[in-house]
């Protein structure tokens, strides 16, 4: 007759020796869950690219940069709708990563 605890300890000994026993589990199965495996380089072209892309979006005065795994937008936008924009737009693209607003407004609309 087997007890209750006896069965946990099978158990638990069979788990934890599940991935020793499995050589299909590969180095790529470990990765952490949630993790971005873009370079900055091509985070930055990403942002840049969904940011030109759009048609309602005038991106000529916005400049992007990624410093420490973050998304920085820098420069000025016409209103606060072109702003609202450039931050929906570049967290759309940048993912996961964080998106810093350093933008200005000019008010006027001048170019």
């Amino acid at each position: 007759m087997t007890s209750a605890s006896g069965f946990a300890t099978r158990v638990a000994a069979q788990n934890s020796a599940a991935p020793a026993e499995n050589p299909s589990i590969t180095a790529a199965a470990l990765v952490t869950p949630g993790a971005d495996p873009l370079t900055d380089e091509e985070l930055q072209r990403r942002v840049q690219d969904a940011l030109h892309s759009d048609p309602f979006f005038y991106d000529a005065h916005v400049a992007v940069s990624v410093e420490k795994g973050d998304v920085v937008l820098r420069g000025f936008v016409m209103g606060e709708w072109d702003l609202l924009d450039a931050i929906r737009i570049a967290r759309k693209a940048a993912g996961k990563r964080r998106v810093i607003n350093d933008l200005s407004i000019q008010l006027g609309g001048r170019k």
